[in-house]
């Protein structure tokens, strides 16, 4: 009887570590497909008018910028306005000439701030073979990065984690704010650089809270507004809508 005892708790034993080793090896050929599955991210480079040298990223087949633009010259050699430099300079920056401002609080990296007539300057402002994106191309990255058809063309609030993936990770970059996490798996690169406002005034509450970035299209139904993108260290999700074309926005590039 005792043999018996031992027989069957001996199976048992087997039969665990079998189902064990079974599990274990389910588990090494899934991680093994998701690791194929992963394409890892391609980086680049490409250089201004004034030498600044950008990262660049390729995302759902086209290379972008990694890291916002912060050129002071047109691609014709002109210089670009410089507005109110780490001060409010209200009458000047309302005057809606093209022109630029730098954030008080912005690290070099986190670029320049251009209103729309800087942007759409006949001289341009990209790198040679490159353009400022437009709302459809940004439309394109966030498809890429995993946004549902459904929610491409709305305006407001749109996607999931998308604005995760887009985000640049440190708390140098974004504030904190659980659940939502900058996880940067696109290699964007997104950073915090906020905005101008048109009355001069630079966006509340500032760096590290959130990003605006310009497209290079403009609102068909008023022609005093354009399109652009903003993320929120409280979101994980890509806000769309149109505004006024003398604010102040970060510039990402795209290769033509």
């Amino acid at each position: 009887m005792l043999n018996m005892k031992m027989k069957i708790q001996m199976n048992i034993v087997k039969v665990s570590l079998l189902f064990m080793i079974m599990l274990a090896q389910t588990l090494l050929i899934t991680s093994c497909e998701e690791d194929e599955k992963t394409e890892p991210v391609q980086y680049g480079t490409v250089m201004d008018i004034d030498s600044n040298v950008y990262k660049t990223v390729l995302i759902g087949g086209k290379w972008w910028m990694a890291e916002n633009l912060r050129v002071e010259h047109y691609s014709n050699g002109d210089p670009i306005t410089l507005v109110g430099q780490f001060t409010n300079d209200y009458a000047t920056w309302d005057s809606a000439a093209p022109a630029y401002s730098i954030h008080p609080d912005a690290t070099t990296l986190m670029g320049y701030l251009y209103n729309f007539e800087a942007l759409n300057n006949p001289a341009g402002l990209a790198p040679a073979g490159w353009h400022i994106p437009t709302d459809e191309e940004w439309k394109q990255l966030e498809s890429s990065l995993g946004m549902e058809s459904s929610a491409i063309a709305k305006t407001g609030w749109r996607g999931t984690t998308e604005g995760d993936a887009l985000k640049a990770t440190g708390v140098d970059n974004w504030k904190r704010y659980d659940p939502v996490w900058a996880t940067n798996s696109s290699g964007f690169n997104a950073l915090s650089g906020s905005c101008r406002l048109f009355n001069g005034e630079f966006g509340y509450p500032g760096r590290l809270y959130t990003g605006f970035w310009w497209t290079a299209t403009e609102d068909q139904t008023e022609p005093g507004k354009a399109w652009y993108r903003y993320l929120d260290y409280k979101s994980s999700a890509v806000f769309r809508k149109a505004f006024s074309k003398r604010y102040g926005c970060s510039i990402r590039c795209v290769k033509d």
